[in-house]
C-alpha cells in the first residue's frame, strides 16, 4: 500500500483507517441481533412453547454450544478457500434468515430460526474480527486499541438488542421482538455490503482461481460449501430433538482435543512444552469461568422475571430487558477503567500476572454470585430482591470477566507455538463452547415447578442454594489458581 493511499484511509482525528468503523458497527448492529434473540429464547421456551424447565435449559447450552462450536470450521473455510469476506456475507445472509424464520409465529420456525443463526455465526465471527486485523501491520501500535474499539461496539449492540428485543419480546410480542433482532441484522448486513470495497484487497479469497473449480459433479467449490453449509441445517435441528446427544459430542470433541494437544506438547522441547501445559490449564479453568458466567442468558433470565423487584418510582420495568442490559452495559462502563488500572500497575511493577488475573476473575464471579445469594435471603419474606443488589452483584461479575475475557486470547497467542496458534485459538473459543454447555446443565439445577413460579416466595428457594454454591465454588477456584500461580507463572517462562 503506497503512503497515498494509507493517509487517504486514516482518519487525522483518530489515527485508525475509516474501514475500522464499518466493520464496527456492522459487527454492532450483528450482535444486537444476535444478543437480543438470545434474551428471549429461555424465557419463550418456558412461557410460549410450555418446555419443561430442564428441557428449555438443555436447548438453550446446545444452542450456545453450537454457536461457540460452529466459528472453528467457518474460521477454517475462509482461510482456505472463501476468504473473509465471503464468509461474512453469507453467514450474514444465514443469520438474517435465522432471525426471520424466528420470527414466523408458526411450529416449525423455533428450531430452524436457529439452526440458520448458528451456521451463520461460524462464518461471520470469527471473519468479521480476522477482517479487522488485515487492516495493521503485526506491529502496528494502533491494533491493541482497534480491537478495544470493536470490542465497544460488540457490547453496545449486546446492551441496545437486550433492552429493546427483551422490551418488545416481553411487553408487547415474541415474534416481535425475534423480528426486531432480524431487522438490525440486515442492518448490519447492508452496512458491511455497502462498505465492502474500502477493504480493497483485504479479506479476498487466497486462491480465486481454486474457488471457481468443480469439486464434486460439476459443483464450484464455493458453490458446495455454500450447499453443504445449508445441509447442516436440518442437522441441527435433528440435535435440538436429540439434544441428549449433546452430551457425547461435546464432551468427545473435548477430551480429543485435550489428548491432541497433549501429545502435540511432548513433541516440543521443555520451554515449549510448559508454555503449552501452562495455556492449556487456564484453558481448562475458563471453562468453568464460562459455565457460570452464562447463567446470566440463562437462570439468571427467569431468575430476574420471578424474583427480583422491578419496580423503580412506581413503573415496572421488564425484566429482560435489564437483565440483558446490565452486563454489557457494566462492560462499556468498566472497560475504561481496567484500560487505565492495568498500565497503571505496570508502570509500578505491581501488574498481576496472567494466572492471578485468572484467579481474581473467580473470585470477583464469585463474589457476585454470594451477592445474589445475600440479598435473596435478606429478602426471603418477600421473595423479591432489590434492582440495585441485583445490579451490584453483575457489577462484580463483569468486573471477572474483564479480568479474563480481554486477556485470554493474547494469552493464546503468546504462549501458543507458532504452527498451531489457530488451532489454540479454535479451542479456546470451544473451550467457551463447553462452558456455555455447562451452563445449561447448572441452571437447570435451578429448575422451578410449574406450580409456584408465580410465587416468588415459593420459587426463591429454587435459586438460593445453587447460587450460594456457585459463588462459594467459584471463588474457591480463584484461590487456588492464585495458589497455582506462581508454578504457572514459572511454566510461561518469558511469557508475561
Amino acid at each position: 500500500m503506497t503512503n497515498v493511499t494509507q493517509a487517504q484511509e486514516t482518519p487525522v482525528s483518530t489515527g485508525h483507517p475509516r474501514q475500522l468503523y464499518m466493520l464496527f458497527f456492522a459487527e454492532m448492529w450483528e450482535r444486537f441481533s444476535f444478543y437480543g434473540m438470545k434474551a428471549l429464547l429461555l424465557a419463550y421456551m418456558v412461557t410460549q412453547l410450555k418446555f419443561d424447565e430442564p428441557k428449555g435449559y438443555a436447548i438453550l447450552g446446545s444452542y450456545a454450544a453450537l454457536v461457540y462450536t460452529m466459528p472453528m470450521f467457518g474460521g477454517v473455510l475462509a482461510d482456505r478457500f472463501l476468504g473473509y469476506r465471503k464468509a461474512v456475507l453469507f453467514g450474514g445472509i444465514l443469520m438474517t434468515i435465522g432471525h426471520l424464520v424466528l420470527a414466523l409465529p408458526t411450529g416449525w420456525s423455533f428450531f430452524y430460526g436457529m439452526a440458520f443463526i448458528i451456521c451463520g455465526n461460524g462464518f461471520f465471527k470469527p471473519n468479521i474480527s480476522s477482517l479487522v486485523g488485515t487492516l495493521y501491520d503485526d506491529n502496528d501500535p494502533r491494533k491493541d486499541s482497534a480491537f478495544s474499539i470493536f470490542y465497544m461496539g460488540i457490547n453496545i449492540g449486546a446492551a441496545l438488542g437486550g433492552l429493546l428485543c427483551g422490551y418488545v419480546g416481553q411487553q408487547i410480542d415474541w415474534h416481535y421482538g425475534f423480528g426486531l433482532a432480524g431487522i438490525f441484522m440486515v442492518l448490519g448486513l447492508v452496512v458491511f455490503y455497502l462498505g465492502k470495497n474500502s477493504l480493497q484487497h483485504r479479506g479476498l479469497p487466497p486462491n480465486p482461481g481454486a474457488l471457481k473449480k468443480p469439486v464434486f459433479a460439476g459443483i464450484r467449490t464455493d458453490v458446495f460449501i455454500y450447499a453443504a453449509t445449508l445441509l447442516v441445517v436440518p442437522l441441527v435441528v435433528a440435535l435440538f430433538h436429540q439434544y441428549h446427544l449433546m452430551d457425547f459430542i461435546m464432551f468427545g470433541l473435548g477430551a480429543l482435543s485435550l489428548a491432541y494437544i497433549l501429545f502435540i506438547a511432548f513433541q516440543l522441547e521443555r520451554e515449549g512444552r510448559n508454555k503449552l501445559f501452562a495455556a492449556l490449564v487456564l484453558i481448562v479453568f475458563s471453562t468453568l469461568f464460562w459455565a457460570f458466567y452464562e447463567q446470566n442468558a440463562g437462570s439468571l433470565n427467569l431468575f430476574a422475571m420471578r424474583n427480583v423487584d422491578m419496580h423503580v418510582y412506581g413503573v415496572t420495568l421488564p425484566a429482560l430487558s435489564v437483565n440483558n442490559f446490565l452486563p454489557p452495559a457494566w462492560v462499556i462502563v468498566l472497560s475504561f477503567f481496567f484500560a487505565w488500572l492495568w498500565p497503571a500497575l505496570s508502570r509500578r511493577g505491581l501488574e498481576p500476572s496472567t494466572p492471578l488475573k485468572f484467579g481474581f476473575s473467580f473470585v470477583l464471579l464469585g463474589i457476585g454470585f454470594c451477592v445474589f445469594y445475600a440479598a435473596s435471603r435478606f429478602d426471603a419474606a418477600s421473595g423479591l430482591i432489590s434492582l440495585p443488589a441485583f445490579t451490584l452483584g453483575y457489577f462484580f461479575i463483569i468486573c471477572g470477566e474483564l479480568c479474563i475475557s480481554p486477556i485470554g486470547l493474547s494469552m493464546i497467542t503468546k504462549l501458543s507455538p507458532g504452527r498451531i496458534v489457530a488451532l489454540m485459538m479454535g479451542i479456546w473459543f470451544f473451550a467457551s463452547a463447553i462452558g456455555e454447555f455447562l451452563a445449561g446443565k447448572i441452571g437447570a439445577l435451578m429448575s422451578v415447578p410449574a406450580a409456584v413460579v408465580d410465587n416468588p416466595i415459593l420459587s426463591l428457594p429454587y435459586y438460593t442454594d445453587i447460587l450460594s454454591q456457585i459463588g462459594l465454588f467459584s471463588v474457591g477456584i480463584g484461590v487456588v489458581l492464585i495458589v497455582l500461580g506462581p508454578l504457572i507463572r514459572k511454566w510461561m517462562g518469558d511469557v508475561h
